[in-house]
């Protein structure tokens, strides 16, 4: 395949001219066999629509023939085919990220690569933003995947996420969602922040509505997906919880708690002198309360330095424009 492709080095960050309605960014890993499939359907979805539209394929550092057959769409299909190439595996959010900077339309679509979400549903999707909603999240009701080790966790995930945020979602894990493109503005993307995409369009006001979608068995290929991200998606949602609630006054958070404990501190101090005082016992001689608050101070000091450092981290790359994920090469198909 002779590769001669319009390469762009320069990262848009979501400031490029519109020159589509509707961008489709699918994150690819592995995915040699469904892609080819997952594009005509996609054509078989939207070309009959009232909408111009663009499919931004992100291929996140693939070991198989993926991007050979990525590239291959977008020689045949210039019109409505990009592909965006990272140099390694640098994870789904950082992929996401790198295809909505890379995407050109006012309104935008995020789906798996992996044929489970349904291209068909994006018209549903996009005429439920029509109706003056900000965001459309999918809920798959009739979910194709292992319970105990899919379904299960996701559920419990979904109902933590909604009460910390505040943001009440079915399926927070459904990766078809549509957002206009001015609720993703503001913020940047880290760890496996993509699922908390709607709560920060929740906080900046945006408009959100839960639609019923399909899900498929996955039919090639296996998931890359287990148990141990519930782990990094409780994590996360610590941080979420901070950055939405307490950036802008971390004393709250810092302070409240700290009050507290000095109370707590002074108050048995107290006991332990009146007991002095009165029962001539010895102030060192319990051992359970100071285990316990030894225990309960290194724990909770432990996640105020996570917090601390993720706050360090997010000033280290915005401040220096430090991208989280680093592009090859971009192919739009046409050749010059």
């Amino acid at each position: 395949m002779n590769k001669e492709y319009v390469i762009e080095q320069e990262v848009p960050h979501m400031t490029a001219k519109a020159t589509v309605e509707v961008s489709v960014v699918i994150p690819i890993y592995n995915e040699e066999q469904t892609v080819p499939l997952l594009h005509e359907a996609l054509h078989a979805a939207l070309d009959d629509h009232s909408c111009t539209w663009e499919v931004i394929f992100v291929d996140d550092g693939s070991r198989d023939g993926s991007l050979d057959a990525l590239e291959a769409l977008a020689a045949d299909d210039p019109e409505h085919t990009r592909v965006v190439a990272l140099r390694r595996n640098f994870g789904q959010t950082a992929a996401i990220s790198a295809g909505i900077d890379y995407s050109t339309g006012e309104i935008i679509v995020l789906m798996d690569g992996d044929m489970q979400n349904d291209p068909a549903d994006i018209p549903m999707l996009l005429d439920k933003l029509n109706e003056g909603y900000d965001v459309v999240s999918g809920w798959r009701i009739n979910r194709q995947d292992t319970f105990i080790t899919r379904t299960l966790p996701s559920r419990i995930a979904n109902g933590l996420i909604s009460r910390v945020t505040g943001v009440h979602l079915h399926d927070y894990g459904c990766s078809l969602k549509a957002y206009r493109r001015e609720v993703l503005r503001g913020f940047r993307l880290y760890g496996e922040m993509h699922r908390f995409i709607p709560a920060y369009a929740g906080y900046v006001g945006a408009k959100i509505v839960e639609v019923p979608v399909r899900h498929h068995p996955r039919k090639h290929g296996k998931t890359n997906y287990g148990l141990e991200r519930t782990v990094k998606v409780i994590l996360d949602l610590f941080t979420v919880k901070f950055l939405s609630g307490f950036s802008n006054k971390p004393i709250y958070l810092f302070g409240t708690p700290g009050i507290m404990f000095m109370g707590l501190g002074s108050v048995g101090l107290f006991y332990l002198l009146l007991r002095k005082l009165i029962f001539l016992g010895g102030i060192a001689d319990s051992p359970i309360f100071l285990i316990s608050v030894m225990l309960f101070l290194m724990g909770f000091q432990s996640i105020l330095m996570g917090l601390i450092a993720e706050m360090v981290a997010r000033t280290y790359h915005e401040s220096q424009s430090k991208p989280i994920y680093n592009v090859r090469y971009v192919v739009r198909g046409d050749q010059e």
